[in-house]
């Protein structure tokens, strides 16, 4: 994240650039200042997510009432001093930073290894400094922020490009986060999340002005500066050798700085004395090694330039370029240069994703558009529809439903998954025929079989997933009662029974219409479960009755449990396979949130947020009691009403998958695999890899491939337990 070195560079060559605050203090000189505006602290939410998680336990799927409690009580310590909170979450991942999103996963994979690793030689969780977020989690504080009541903001590009342009058109009193671009951007004050004390509000501020004195450039520089040293726009290493040179011939190296510190002196003073030279006189591509990559060197400068900002290295009046819903101002001296195609087309083959174009704003500068694009590249033509799904997107009300209708793309980052385990599936694949019919109910398609109908880029982290292209995934036909209703009807309808439709699209997304009746009988708080459990153990054979008795008995004994109870919960050990049960649950809670809001809302989140359905500890208690045989009056604590809800759940949830040719059984009943699979003794009720589904219908994880992936023809065979597509 940001310019690289910066960070360690301000901390060690220019320590003078933080200055101890007390926001407290700073909020009182705001009023002073601005009477009758409200001091705002912009926050940047992905920067704050590793400080907000304080619970003691983490690999176990997440202590979520624990960490609601925390982000109330930071919520908290800022209003009480009249402190307005507006909070940022990333809403996309722009195409020019699809390749630094990757790397991450990557090596967030490594990380994952050794987690499992530690996990299996110790039996508990490992420390502090192999943290790793839980799954979710940065979907779920968004939920948890607006049920505190919190001004929350999902962004439609680059999250740190909105939240220093809210900062600088608001008057905001600073920005909270940590990520060095802070720094480059010309906006409010910049405070380390890092570095906040919450008791008190002492912080750190890192100024950008006295940054600027100590490299002798001037703020507009700045971005300059960065591109060279290398962001996530430009790569670090395209300007490795211009850099060496710098270096080569900078004659005032501090012997306080370590290479990468005289690597930012030196590039800092080519600027000043060389570059400004000629500035006006020369093109920056007449001075620079820019080479082929012009283009993508303008757009990194541009990058940082605010609403009503120019820059003195630029000659011409920038280009607004348009792309795939996003609006991506990018900067060109050059009159051969192009704005990227609108039409996007997998690299490795000639097949085009349908798009879109809509006229929404009148032309104006682009150096002065904001969210708001000139132009909207999107799958759905509707732009009563796309308005609605936008506005609930910037809301942080939705999930992944905007991307898929304007890009036709989406993500999803790393899961606690053990790669050298085979016997349960990725959650990637598990929750793909999910995603396939909310494809279609978004897409208006899904019936055109394997070559018709529009395709979804997905980038989803599985084990054995390069990520050098995304997964080309169809829609699923969807089988509504009544047939599939609009977009329109779904979201927009006030008339008598629509809720009743949206359930019935909600329960078709997963498949279980035929369990709508039972589901009714259930207590709201516990529908949402049954649905979850029932889809999860249907797709999932390698689950058994124990796995569910886990899941059942957690979410009823968390219901009577204080924040205290589930805080002092000590685990005898951690098991590896129920860490991958945990993360499996808590994906499924937030796949729900993107059914419910496709299907219009038929939910209220609250009875599937996992701070009232799921505590990562109690489950693995409930697991290790469950697998060691432990009666259903055990699990639930010898409470007489939970007994009674416990039995009457699993009904439900093991009627509906025997419906679908799903037997839960217990693991008594099973033998271990010589591959490492769990395979049932019998063959009346094993599931085979035949490519067929259960029912003639249903699309099984084990059914599937990943997509067009047209490069590799090979890589599915080697890297997952099937190799049909039935799409």
């Amino acid at each position: 994240m940001g310019v690289r070195g910066l960070q360690g560079f301000v901390g060690s060559a220019c320590p003078h650039t933080r200055t101890a605050v007390n926001f407290k203090e700073l909020a009182e000189l705001h009023r002073n200042q601005h009477p009758g505006c409200a001091p705002t602290v912009v926050v940047d939410a992905m920067c704050c997510l590793r400080y907000w998680y304080t619970p003691e336990s983490w690999v176990c799927g997440g202590q979520w009432r624990e960490y609601f409690a925390a982000l109330r009580d930071f919520v908290k310590a800022f209003t009480t001093v009249g402190i307005k909170l507006v909070f940022f979450f990333d809403g996309m991942v722009e195409q020019g930073k699809r390749a630094v999103w990757v790397r991450r996963r990557l090596k967030n994979n490594q990380e994952i290894a050794r987690i499992f690793h530690y996990i299996k030689s110790h039996r508990e969780q490992p420390g502090r400094n192999m943290f790793f977020l839980p799954s979710g989690l940065a979907i779920f504080t968004r939920f948890a922020l607006k049920t505190l009541g919190q001004e929350t903001l999902c962004s439609l590009q680059e999250a740190d490009y909105e939240v220093a342009s809210y900062g600088l058109q608001h008057n905001c009193l600073g920005i909270l986060g940590e990520d060095t671009d802070y720094l480059i951007y010309d906006t409010c004050p910049y405070f380390s999340i890092s570095e906040l004390c919450l008791d008190s509000l002492d912080t750190v501020m890192l100024c950008r002005e006295k940054l600027c004195e100590s490299l002798e450039l001037s703020l507009a520089d700045l971005p300059l500066l960065a591109c060279l040293l290398g962001n996530d726009t430009v790569p670090e290493g395209l300007f490795e050798s211009f850099r060496f040179q710098c270096l080569s011939s900078y004659t005032s190296a501090r012997k306080n700085s370590d290479k990468r510190g005289n690597v930012i002196l030196a590039v800092a003073d080519h600027i000043s004395k060389v570059l400004r030279l000629h500035q006006g006189e020369k093109k920056l591509e007449e001075m620079l090694p820019l080479g082929q990559n012009k283009a993508l060197f303008y757009k990194g400068v541009a990058s940082y330039l605010l609403p009503g900002q120019t820059s003195p290295w630029i000659f011409q009046k920038p280009i607004g370029i348009t792309t795939l819903g996003k609006q991506i101002v990018s900067v060109s001296t050059d009159p051969e240069f192009k704005p990227e195609s609108l039409v996007c087309t997998h690299p490795e083959s000639k097949e085009e994703t349908p798009v879109c174009t809509h006229p929404e704003t009148e032309q104006e500068d682009p150096m002065n558009v904001e969210p708001e694009m000139k132009q909207q590249v999107t799958m759905v033509s509707d732009t009563e529809i796309l308005k609605v799904a936008r506005a609930q997107h910037v809301q942080a009300e939705s999930y992944l439903v905007y991307g898929v209708m304007t890009s036709g793309e989406i993500e999803c980052s790393n899961t606690l998954e053990d790669a050298l385990d085979q016997a349960l599936p990725s959650q990637a694949f598990v929750y793909r025929p999910m995603r396939q019919r909310v494809y279609s109910l978004l897409l208006g398609a899904g019936g055109g079989g394997a070559s018709g109908g529009p395709v979804v880029r997905e980038w989803f982290v599985h084990s054995g997933n390069p990520l050098r292209h995304p997964d080309l995934v169809r829609p699923l036909p969807m089988n509504v009662p009544g047939g599939t209703p609009s977009l329109k009807v779904l979201w927009l309808s006030q008339e008598p029974g629509i809720q009743a439709r949206r359930m019935d699209t909600l329960l078709a997304c997963l498949d279980l219409s035929s369990s709508r009746e039972e589901l009714q009988a259930v207590e709201s708080r516990f529908q949402a479960l049954c649905c979850l459990l029932t889809y999860l153990f249907v797709q999932v054979d390698t689950l058994c009755l124990e796995d569910l008795h886990a899941f059942i008995a957690q979410a009823l004994c968390l219901q009577g449990k204080s924040l205290g109870q589930l805080m002092d919960l000590q685990l005898e050990h951690v098991e590896p396979r129920a860490v991958q049960l945990d993360s499996l649950l808590v994906r499924d809670l937030s796949m729900l949130v993107l059914v419910n809001s496709a299907c219009g809302f038929p939910w209220s989140s609250s009875d599937f947020m996992p701070w009232n359905v799921f505590d990562g500890k109690l489950f693995h208690e409930k697991y290790l009691q469950s697998d060691r045989g432990y009666t259903a009056e055990v699990l639930v604590e010898q409470d007489r009403s939970r007994l009674t809800r416990f039995h009457d759940l699993k009904s439900i949830v093991c009627k509906a998958c025997v419906r679908e040719d799903r037997h839960i059984v217990s693991r008594q009943h099973w033998r271990p695999h010589h591959s490492g699979r769990w395979e049932r003794q019998g063959s009346g009720s094993h599931r085979t890899n035949s490519g067929h589904s259960r029912s003639g219908r249903r699309q099984h994880w084990r059914d599937q491939g990943p997509g067009s992936r047209q490069c590799e023809p090979g890589w599915w065979r080697r890297h997952s337990p099937s190799s049909g597509w039935s799409n």
